[in-house]
């Protein structure tokens, strides 16, 4: 594998950059772990936030770094990596996670970033260096993780009903309000797990192509803490303009109904997880609200603020790529 060649400063400037990404990742994404939880009253934000940014980190304890493989190796060729492709990826994920931040839009940080590297990658080798087989898998589960959050949320919502058919709504939402809070550790711990090896792929990715590190090295004790802690930071910040969306708009939830869609989503962070794949876990927990609204009827979901949601999650990936092959080109002039 070719090298190039880097100054420190700009090795240095690469890697902040990248953890501006996880910390904005983490400020972006806080609302698909707290929404739930918050918007049923289960928890105060502050506490919520808290509680998502601790297992967020703690993460690192529980899972294999098959994302960050994924990521590092298995998106764009190793070959054609240099600091102009990973400036363009960077700059296109944070641009795309700001303006959906901006406008309360639940979009996903995993396939922005994956978009950058696309975007960058294409400006700079075209077409061929895209690894099919990694981008497969990512696209793929595009749509496989809102169907199996959708699935998994309603049979949640379905079992559920059926156990506590003979309780009272009284003793239901007492019951559930402390699961609740497991079931939110859950989807923090899922969200954490996926999400923050993301980031920890693009510098491992980074460091190898820079001559930092060989090929077959491992990843860096230092990247791994890092990219946690700082997707914990930007979790404990949260990103309030999307949790309205996220626990309200799209349907009126209770603890029974969070605790199901939380549930449904965690399940599906973990099996994507252990399988190497990065998904987006907004798409996951949408899918599974939406899931859980339909469960107890159609009319429950508001299918309009879906569908400007999907459209969002349409645009994420080409949208993200254009703006990292134009900072790709910038880059040259910059860097």
């Amino acid at each position: 594998m070719q090298t190039f060649q880097i100054s420190i400063q700009v090795l240095v400037f690469l890697i902040a950059l990248a953890i501006l990404f996880d910390f904005i990742n983490g400020f972006h994404d806080a609302a698909n772990a707290i929404a739930t939880v918050v918007s049923t009253g289960v928890l105060k934000p502050q506490t919520a936030v808290a509680m998502a940014a601790f297992f967020n980190v703690i993460a690192v304890l529980f899972f294999p770094l098959t994302v960050a493989a994924t990521v590092g190796k298995g998106t764009i060729d190793p070959a054609i990596v240099d600091q102009y492709v990973i400036f363009g990826a960077l700059t296109g994920a944070v641009f795309w996670n700001l303006v959906t931040w901006y406008f309360g839009i639940p979009s996903s940080s995993s396939h922005a970033l994956i978009g950058g590297l696309v975007g960058a990658a294409v400006a700079k080798s075209g077409t061929g260096s895209l690894v099919a087989s990694g981008l497969v898998k990512t696209i793929v589960f595009i749509v496989v993780s809102p169907l199996l959050g959708f699935v998994l949320g309603s049979l949640m919502m379905l079992i559920v009903s059926w156990l506590f058919v003979r309780s009272t709504p009284m003793k239901v939402d007492k019951w559930f309000r402390r699961l609740q809070l497991l079931s939110a550790s859950m989807y923090s711990l899922g969200h954490g797990g996926n999400d923050a090896q993301k980031t920890i792929g693009i510098i491992w990715m980074l460091l190898i192509a820079s001559g930092h590190l060989a090929p077959n090295d491992g990843i860096p004790v230092w990247v791994i803490a890092l990219c946690y802690s700082a997707i914990g930071l930007g979790t404990l910040f949260g990103g309030w303009r999307i949790v309205q969306t996220m626990g309200q708009k799209i349907t009126k939830l209770k603890p029974v109904g969070g605790f199901c869609a939380e549930t449904g989503g965690a399940i599906t962070l973990f099996i994507a997880t252990a399988m190497g794949i990065p998904v987006s876990t907004t798409h996951t927990i949408t899918g599974a609200i939406v899931g859980v609204g339909s469960a107890q009827k159609m009319s429950a979901v508001r299918w309009g603020v879906a569908g400007n949601i999907v459209w969002a999650w349409i645009l994420t990936i080409p949208a993200s790529a254009f703006v990292a092959a134009v900072a790709w080109w910038i880059g040259h002039h910059v860097l």
